[in-house]
């Protein structure tokens, strides 16, 4: 037991001599816990003391316990208002816990006090930014990298407030030299690309893709983007690589869609196929399926898959309308005419829908119905379907003389 008491004796001497000297040798001993029960003690000793609860409060932030490091550097700035470093600090803290607002009074504060270091203006700007005030965060950011140019954190933080204010323009450097200046911030190129392609530059965007042959996501973007501008041949050279790499649904329906545009339909058959089997609920894949059977003339396949397509989303017009136009192909009239009517239903009715009713209409011999749908489809159609409006003229005349015979 001698060791026990030995271990007590030395815990109440420690206690026994000044707990704020003790506490500053345990933080420069990195022993954080120890740290903040002497600085407790001395507080408990004299609850004014605000070298002894700024202390207490980075020991706890050290220690991960950032509400009660937050609550002590507050009552620091009760004691001490103006207290540069408790700003400071307080203000990260905040800032790291998603509380930006509250942040940005202490971190201005400090800024103003001391304008020419880097922290203030950096975690003040990265505070207006998530606060909602880009224009604000834009003089910050520019203040700190006039402190500290080659830091890529304001290189990026800079060109993401540019960018919320829509100046991507001017933006766009700032993302380069962020990516420039440290190889951990390069993903800065990625987050530029894809603000060009929610801005419609998806131009822009292809050569800033083009740099990260590895990333998987970046070379389908890069064959989608390609694909876009035209320019079918590289975009499938590209999805050939992402598909290879990571063949998920997404990449395969991509390649499929480079394949068609490039006139390959037969390799882009197989590649959807595959995808459907994995994924037989995605409306997209099955529309992809439908649209590539359907135009290999393999019409009663493509009424199939259209049907799926229309079941996994029966409130979209489109897989209705194009059932409705393989099943008058293959005069299954019936069920082409209730596509017809779900059409109709979902209040996306066109003369070309007009047309396909009453030609299911006279061809099952509903020749009052079928007139009508005629009649209507000419008073819609407008010369907009010329080789359609000379058969409706014509089954017009003709239907209307059976008619009167009757």
């Amino acid at each position: 037991m001698e060791w026990a008491v030995t271990a007590v004796c030395a815990a109440l001497l420690l206690f026994q001599a000044d707990p704020y000297a003790e506490g500053l040798k345990a933080l420069d001993a990195q022993q954080y816990e120890t740290a903040a029960e002497l600085f407790s003690k001395a507080i408990e000793a004299d609850p004014e003391d605000y070298g002894a609860r700024f202390n207490l409060a980075f020991a706890y932030s050290i220690l991960k316990k950032h509400p009660e490091a937050i609550a002590e550097y507050e009552k620091v700035l009760s004691l001490k208002p103006g207290l540069y470093e408790a700003q400071v600090n307080l203000g990260v803290l905040l800032l790291d816990r998603k509380k930006a607002a509250d942040a940005v009074p202490h971190l201005a504060a400090a800024a103003q006090a001391k304008p020419t270091e880097f922290r203030p203006q950096f975690y003040l700007a990265e505070a207006l930014l998530e606060s909602g005030a880009p224009d604000k965060a834009v003089e910050h950011y520019r203040a700190a990298a006039g402190i500290k140019a080659d830091d890529p954190a304001v290189q990026l933080g800079l060109g993401r407030a540019l960018a919320r204010q829509k100046r991507l323009d001017e933006a766009a450097p700032a993302f380069e030299k962020a990516a420039a200046l440290d190889p951990a911030f390069r993903d800065a190129l990625l987050e530029l690309a894809a603000l060009y392609e929610e801005t419609g530059r998806g131009k822009d965007a292809i050569p800033l893709y083009a740099q990260f042959p590895n990333n998987i996501a970046a070379q389908e973007r890069l064959g989608r983007l390609m694909l876009a501008e035209g320019r079918a041949g590289d975009a499938t050279a590209v999805l050939e690589r992402a598909v290879a790499a990571d063949p998920t649904p997404a990449n395969l329906l991509a390649l499929a869609g480079a394949y068609r545009k490039d006139n390959q339909p037969a390799k882009a058959l197989p590649l959807v196929e595959k995808a459907v089997a994995a994924e037989p609920q995605a409306f997209d894949l099955r529309m992809m399926l439908a649209v590539l059977l359907r135009d290999q003339k393999r019409y009663p396949e493509a009424a199939r898959e259209f049907f799926a397509a229309a079941k996994i989303k029966p409130d979209a017009a489109e897989p209705w309308s194009e059932l409705a136009g393989m099943l008058i192909l293959v005069e299954d009239y019936p069920p082409a005419l209730a596509a017809l009517d779900r059409v109709r239903a979902l209040n996306a009715e066109k003369p070309g829908h007009l047309y396909f009713r009453a030609i299911v209409l006279d061809k099952t011999k509903q020749y009052k119905p079928a007139l009508e749908a005629y009649q209507a489809f000419l008073a819609q159609a407008g010369g907009g379907h010329p080789d359609e409006e000379f058969i409706a003229r014509q089954r017009v005349r003709i239907i209307t003389k059976e008619l009167s015979r009757r």
